[in-house]
């Protein structure tokens, strides 16, 4: 697999975001309490909301504009709600932050 580097593990804050610009669209890259990176793409799937400017908590997102939780695990919406978005696997090297490159280039539909 083929990664691209994103830069570092200190660029996001604890329980914050980072969003990445792709070609194939915006990717959200979230750093929780305990220092587990995940990337998911940045738009929820209820209304298409900014994740990355979303409340994380574990290993979820709340969605800032209808409070959809979004599993960053999985990329599912929790609870009653349904949808998911696109999960980009990510690669921690030290203080670097890499993702799939093969991943970005396949977006979902």
């Amino acid at each position: 697999m083929n990664w691209i580097s994103i830069g570092v593990i200190s660029d996001i804050p604890r329980r914050g975001a980072r969003c990445v610009a792709t070609p194939q669209g915006k990717v959200a890259v979230f750093r929780t309490q305990d220092d587990q990176v995940y990337a998911i793409d940045d738009h929820c799937p209820h209304k298409g909301g900014p994740l990355s400017q979303g409340i994380v908590h574990g290993a979820a997102v709340t969605c800032p504009l209808h409070n959809w939780v979004i599993s960053l695990e999985t990329g599912k919406a929790l609870g009653a709600d349904e949808g998911a978005v696109r999960v980009i696997p990510v690669k921690v090297e030290g203080e670097r932050l890499f993702l799939a490159q093969e991943a970005l280039a396949s977006r979902a539909a």
